[in-house]
């Protein structure tokens, strides 16, 4: 059984999945792994992953920090850092993927997880495939200092090359993305999407308030919210995105039989 944390509403496991983990009383998206995502997206949840067995180490020798990767990696055994990164097809149309998991390090971006992001842009631009990352983290991660935040410029200059080649990128917010990744690769989508209710922003609630000093809107930094503001194009209930995509990826499909944006 579980309890919607929205509503309070009590269902069976079995009818959740179902329903791609959406509360059928009050419509909440439940947070997915990388992996649960990449099996409602890709056509038979199929992906050829790149860089399985990358991971991060200590390059800063961060009091603790090894420790606490190794705890990540028994926690998700399916995991071996922040994001999965691949390609596969969605409604037959060949993408190159990359898929954050909140699980992992609340999916803060180190060193692997840019490089990771980064080479997975490579590999589209190169292909001439279309490029799509779901996205969810809390920023850059914190015991890799300056070098998390490098990540961020070497991501943005990346899609920089590749969509002015003429690729097409669509970056999909999940609940939540904040700080680094949300100010860097994950707004620069020739589409930005967004799940319902999904939390989008750069510093957290309470930072603002302190330090505007001022009562933000309830509704504040949802994906409803910067939609309306011009941060975001669509808000995609769960059970629609992968048509949307599919949509997308039609559009955008030129006459020779490549995917891509141009």
């Amino acid at each position: 059984m579980n309890k919607c944390s929205k509503c309070g509403t009590i269902q069976y496991s079995k009818e959740l999945d179902k329903n791609l983990k959406v509360c059928s009383s009050c419509g909440h998206h439940y947070r997915l792994s990388a992996w649960e995502r990449i099996g409602m997206t890709l056509d038979d949840g199929r992906l050829f992953e790149y860089d399985a067995d990358m991971e991060s180490v200590d390059p800063l020798e961060f009091p603790g920090y090894k420790g606490k990767l190794e705890q990540q990696r028994q926690k998700n055994p399916n995991l071996r850092e922040a994001v999965v990164t691949g390609e596969g097809t969605i409604n037959g149309h060949p993408v190159v993927v990359a898929v954050m998991s909140f699980d992992f390090f609340s999916g803060s971006m180190g060193s692997v997880v840019g490089e990771k992001i980064t080479r997975a842009i490579e590999a589209a631009h190169e292909k001439k495939l279309p490029l799509l990352i779901f996205s969810t983290s809390g920023g850059a991660r914190m015991q890799e200092s300056i070098l998390s935040l490098m990540q961020m410029a070497k991501t943005s200059a990346a899609l920089s090359m590749f969509q002015g080649a003429g690729g097409l990128f669509i970056s999909v917010f999940t609940d939540p993305t904040m700080g680094g990744v949300s100010a860097s690769f994950a707004s620069l989508g020739d589409y930005n999407l967004a799940e319902p209710g999904a939390l989008v922003g750069f510093a957290g609630r309470i930072v603002i308030e302190q330090t505007i000093r001022q009562k933000l809107p309830d509704n504040f930094q949802t994906a409803e919210f910067n939609m309306q503001h011009g941060q975001l194009d669509l808000v995609v209930h769960r059970k629609d995105m992968k048509t949307t995509l599919g949509k997308l990826l039609d559009m955008h499909t030129v006459r020779e039989g490549l995917s891509h944006g141009g």
